[in-house]
């Protein structure tokens, strides 16, 4: 798994590549944790390129939310497709998170 930051305004876009699951998952919660420690929390955790997330990436993306949230921010999706579509879909998380198809239209949404 890759994470690929970037910055628009005030909010952080976090691209995740290749599979979060049991081994990378923890990488991307203290990836998450770090920046939170640091301030941000308006986030875009941008999905385009992840072809799988197991329960482990679940859990990490939703403690993200939960830190963020904490600090008064949020973390929206962008970019859901095929079977990670299909677990956000299966597990109620497409109802937890605001999704969007494209990462813009994240951004937007916190008036960046």
């Amino acid at each position: 798994m890759d994470i690929n930051l970037k910055k628009e305004g005030k909010v952080s876009i976090v691209g995740v590549n290749g599979r979060m699951d049991a081994n990378s998952a923890p990488e991307f919660e203290k990836k998450m944790t770090e920046l939170i420690g640091g301030g941000d929390v308006f986030f875009v955790v941008n999905l385009t390129a992840l072809e799988y997330i197991s329960s482990a990436g679940l859990r990490g993306v939703l403690a993200s939310a939960k830190r963020a949230k904490a600090k008064q921010g949020d973390v929206y999706i962008s970019g859901l497709h095929g079977t990670v579509e299909e677990v956000f879909k299966l597990t109620g998380f497409q109802s937890i998170f605001k999704v969007f198809e494209k990462e813009e239209d994240a951004v937007k949404q916190f008036g960046a």
